[in-house]
């Protein structure tokens, strides 16, 4: 089976970014025929600053690398590089109903909010459908927020296949299992648009900081507390081992116990699980070279495969070859 996932340049990630997609994606390229992809087309419709842009690109591949993806398992490219999926993707919209694009989610959104929507956003779910119709993907691994754009592209691909024969595969989604929630600092779900993120590469005293801020409840320490939905537990569950889980539980339900001894607690297993990923991106930042020649060889093999699907699109609907 074949798997692809982008994932938007739009800012640096944070911890929630990692425990609810990232790790499942580094996980996926152990069993499947993995295609990565840096979605910096996607990033136009919001991020708007040349060289900005162009860094959050830089700096995606390099953290997805730092965690462990494997480029002799998985294809990583940057989608710019592959022209065949914009094509592909004008060939798709010459079918696609008004009506469809008007009833997606992220499009309604902003219209219902007042807010500029333009129209890299209204057709950003056929861009997606050629993203992943390109490589025959059979499984996309998504949110459930997104399991929508997923039906779009398969409503796409059939709609195809009825017009001009068997071309594409139809995809499956791949719910991404819930993990544990992961709060922000403020102890609602850790989110860029709220500003309660702890970003997956700060430095370890930057990192510590905002540990050290995170809001608390004002139960006096001598209390016993119930670690279940307590946010600072929450956080130490996603990092720790089971023995240090089972060894804060007691420390809750036994009280006399102060929130900036969790607080310590949480920044020093944070630090050890990002200790090695760390080292391992600022070993790469250090030496750009094996970083473009990844991204060039995954560009060479994404071009390729997506050269065959639109080939067999143009044949279909008499596009000449």
């Amino acid at each position: 089976m074949k798997v692809l996932s982008g994932i938007q340049p739009t800012g640096r990630p944070h911890w929630g970014n990692y425990f609810g997609a990232i790790q499942q994606y580094i996980a996926l390229q152990e069993s499947q025929q993995a295609f990565y992809f840096i979605a910096n087309l996607h990033a136009l419709t919001t991020v708007r600053d040349a060289n900005l842009l162009a860094q959050y690109t830089t700096d995606a591949a390099l953290d997805l690398l730092a965690f462990g993806l494997d480029p002799n398992k998985a294809v990583l490219f940057v989608q710019s590089d592959v022209p065949e999926v914009s094509e592909l993707c004008w060939l798709l919209l010459s079918g696609v109903p008004f009506g469809l694009l008007e009833r997606c989610v992220a499009y309604k959104d902003k219209k219902a909010k007042g807010l500029p929507a333009s129209a890299g956003l209204f057709t950003y779910p056929v861009l997606q459908a050629a993203d992943i119709l390109a490589f025959d993907s059979d499984t996309v691994p998504v949110g459930e927020d997104q399991v929508q754009h997923i039906e779009v592209c398969r409503d796409i691909a059939s709609s195809w296949n009825a017009q001009f024969g068997e071309v594409f595969t139809l995809p499956a989604p791949k719910i991404l299992e819930k993990t544990s929630r992961v709060p922000g600092t403020d102890g609602e779900k850790m989110s860029k648009s709220y500003g309660n993120t702890i970003e997956l590469f700060d430095d370890a005293k930057t990192m510590r900081k905002k540990v050290m801020r995170i809001a608390t409840d004002s139960r006096p320490m001598e209390d016993p507390k119930n670690p279940e939905g307590d946010h600072l537990f929450d956080l130490f569950s996603l990092f720790a081992s089971q023995d240090q889980i089972a060894d804060m539980r007691s420390t809750y339900e036994r009280g006399h116990f102060g929130y900036g001894e969790v607080k310590k607690g949480l920044a020093d297993v944070a630090d050890a699980f990002f200790e090695e990923p760390r080292a391992r991106r600022l070993e790469l930042q250090s030496n750009p070279e094996p970083l473009k020649q990844i991204l060039g060889d995954g560009a060479q093999k994404a071009r390729a495969k997506a050269k065959e699907t639109l080939r067999r699109a143009q044949e279909s609907c008499g596009i000449p070859t």
